[in-house]
């Protein structure tokens, strides 16, 4: 069952790569629980199939990076970045697009917290196997307030454009 506006966010696990070791988190890949993350948090979420690939580096994170301070001047306290690969990844293409501090990269590295939203894709015909759906969400302390789904291939709604647009 895919999750859907109204809906809490379920329980889950995202790894993200610390870059500056801080109280409470350790360099390298620090694990969080979802519930902790979003807590009295605004969230801008938006999930890819992969980092380093081309509609996503090209397009999809470039786009909520540039708009960074649109969302912060809306409300958004943390604008995150969802990907089924390891945290390592994730803070390599978070330096790559010059994304670290602005964007929060944060590994799915088992599907499993984009499985228990439903919106898992099986990219096994790329080589890739079991991926994220590309999508956007506004999410208010755990509260999913927005949902933009992309059709298979497509990048049109949840572009940081749509999802800027969508808040109030």
């Amino acid at each position: 069952m895919t999750i859907k506006i109204g809906d809490r966010l379920p329980e889950g696990k995202l790894a993200e790569f610390i870059e500056v070791e801080t109280a409470g988190c350790a360099l390298g890949p620090n694990t969080f629980n979802v519930s902790d993350l979003v807590k009295g948090k605004k969230i801008a979420l938006f999930a890819v199939p992969g980092a380093f690939t081309p509609t996503c580096s090209a397009k999809h994170l470039p786009g909520y990076v540039q708009h960074a301070a649109d969302f912060k001047a809306k409300g958004v306290d943390e604008i995150w970045a969802i990907s089924v690969n390891d945290a390592f990844v994730m803070g390599a293409w978070g330096r790559d697009q010059k994304a670290t501090g602005i964007v929060r990269l944060l590994a799915d590295g088992n599907a499993d917290f984009v499985k228990a939203l439903g919106l898992d894709a099986d990219f096994g015909k790329f080589g890739m196997g079991t991926r994220s759906q590309r999508f956007s969400a506004l999410i208010d302390d755990g509260v999913v307030k927005q949902l933009n789904v992309e059709e298979g291939g497509k990048f049109e709604v949840s572009n940081a454009e749509t999802l800027l647009g969508q808040l109030a």
